[in-house]
């Protein structure tokens, strides 16, 4: 693969995961099934609590279910992509994310985060040239209950 198109090809693949985030956190929670393959999956593997879902429809209703009056923000970092031929790479980011639910404006005071995890991706690159994400694994080694902001 050329030096360039391996370049451009790790560049999609951060801004998608850059742009997973995005939606989820300031978006809408819902099209970030966009983002994978018609066949793509999410999935929490053991020790997490072993949710999976696979597809684009599954992916739209499980990620657009997240609670009106959740607000999060995640940071996202060490992201490594490894481009493994000319339509295929994987890449694995570090994530922190804070979150409460309750929200109804204004800012919050700063609190510890809820979660600090790595995920483990693979990318596909469709027919049209774009890259998608084929699947997802989300490890959590450090997690907690979203905290309820009082009324």
């Amino acid at each position: 693969m050329d030096p360039l198109e391996q370049l451009l090809a790790e560049r999609a693949c951060e801004r998608l995961i850059l742009d997973f985030v995005r939606r989820l956190d300031i978006g809408d929670p819902g099209s970030v099934a966009e983002l994978f393959t018609e066949d793509g999956s999410w999935e929490w593997p053991s020790p997490g609590d072993g949710r999976r879902f696979d597809g684009r429809a599954a992916l739209r209703e499980y990620f657009g279910s997240r609670p009106e009056d959740r607000l999060s923000r995640r940071v996202m970092s060490n992201v490594l992509v490894t481009v493994t031929s000319s339509d295929t790479a994987t890449a694995t980011s570090y994530f922190t994310t804070y979150r409460v639910d309750g929200y109804d404006g204004g800012i919050v005071p700063p609190g510890a985060p809820v979660q600090v995890g790595h995920y483990e991706d693979t990318f596909r690159r469709a027919g049209d040239g774009r890259w998608l994400l084929a699947s997802r694994a989300l490890h959590l080694p450090f997690g907690g209950p979203t905290p309820q902001l009082s009324a």
